[in-house]
């Protein structure tokens, strides 16, 4: 399990979460967050992933 807020694009944190459940699922996760108007950053929007390997 992480709980981790939505990170930039092409940060290192970013890749740290990709490591963990996978760039294709991070990713696909990222540009539903966009589409959905999630905030990043330290003060956005923040996400659960459960296991998801």
């Amino acid at each position: 399990m992480l709980f981790t807020n939505f990170h930039t694009p092409q940060s290192t944190l970013l890749m740290l979460v990709s490591s963990f459940a996978g760039k294709d699922f991070v990713f696909s996760s990222y540009e539903e967050a966009i589409n959905k108007g999630y905030k990043f950053f330290s003060y956005g929007d923040a996400m659960l992933i459960l296991n998801h390997i």
